[in-house]
């Protein structure tokens, strides 16, 4: 049985941990592990933060949208913005990358969804936005219930 959630809101900072705290509520009833709630939150925060810090540069009136859909024990995140798009994905995703120093960016955000996940996929168009798109495996034995 396929489970959905979809999600949008404020390109604000404050509600990144807002993001990452209700897709976790979301995925718990497959029972995760805490290392796989952990991981999920991890990349749910840098997926956000990208999108509000380069998508939309602090625009507050962009919005951040998110669906979840749990199958079985398949994680599929997506999380999207329509703000500036990334002009070079295959540079963006260089460990230590970052177009904001200023801001103290680690530029390791993309390879932190890459260690945590088993699959990611940036979709991208230069002044259109982004959708990064997230997929894991919970190595959980509960399945959903009717």
């Amino acid at each position: 049985m396929k489970n959905q959630m979809n999600l949008q809101f404020s390109a604000l900072s404050q509600n990144e941990s807002f993001a990452r705290v209700t897709v976790a509520a979301f995925i718990a009833q497959l029972d995760p592990t805490m290392d796989e709630l952990t991981e999920i939150k991890t990349v749910v925060s840098e997926a956000v933060t990208n999108s509000i810090i380069h998508g939309y540069e602090n625009d507050p009136d962009g919005i951040v949208y998110i669906q979840v859909t749990i199958e079985d024990n398949l994680v599929d995140i997506s999380i999207k913005d329509v703000g500036l798009g990334i002009v070079d994905v295959e540079e963006a995703r260089q460990p230590l990358f970052t177009t904001k120093p200023d801001l103290e960016r680690s530029g390791m955000g993309f390879t932190i969804m890459e260690n945590f996940m088993d699959e990611v996929e940036v979709l991208t168009q230069p002044g259109k936005g982004t959708e990064v798109r997230l997929k894991k495996h919970l190595h959980t034995s509960k399945m959903l219930c009717n």
